[in-house]
């Protein structure tokens, strides 16, 4: 797990940092910063529209009684996603606004509910099962 986040935190922003170069080199310094600057403001409006939308739906089953389990599951992609959008860079840019979409939010979704089923004891079925023995 170390690894992992020791190669997510270095390898990314270096991966980062040599695509805006290289785009920097081939459009100019000007027209890199506007698009950094505009991704960054388009992924707030569309966090903010977003997440508003996930709270109405949250407030709605919570008033309905019903457990909010996709509303929440929707509001930490929309966070994850807002967040991916204030780093600067294109790769982050780009999961960020997946994030942010309706249609490929629901694939990054089910991706995580099956990361998380998959590490959870009673694995695929998603059920925990507990024996107890008397003495």
């Amino acid at each position: 797990m170390f690894i992992r986040l020791l190669l997510l935190f270095t390898l990314i922003p270096v991966i980062e940092l040599a695509l805006l170069v290289e785009v920097g080199g081939r459009i100019g310094v000007v027209p890199t910063m506007a698009i950094v600057l505009g991704t960054g403001a388009a992924g707030a409006w569309l966090a903010r529209a977003q997440g508003l939308r996930a709270l109405q739906r949250l407030q709605e089953a919570l008033r309905s009684a019903i457990f909010p389990g996709e509303e929440i599951f929707d509001g930490v992609v929309i966070l994850a996603g807002g967040l991916l959008l204030l780093t600067p860079g294109f790769l982050t840019d780009i999961l960020g606004f997946c994030a942010l979409i309706p249609g490929t939010r629901h694939l990054l979704k089910s991706l995580l509910k099956s990361q998380m089923r998959s590490r959870m004891p009673g694995g695929r079925d998603g059920a925990v099962h507990v024996s107890y023995t008397v003495e």
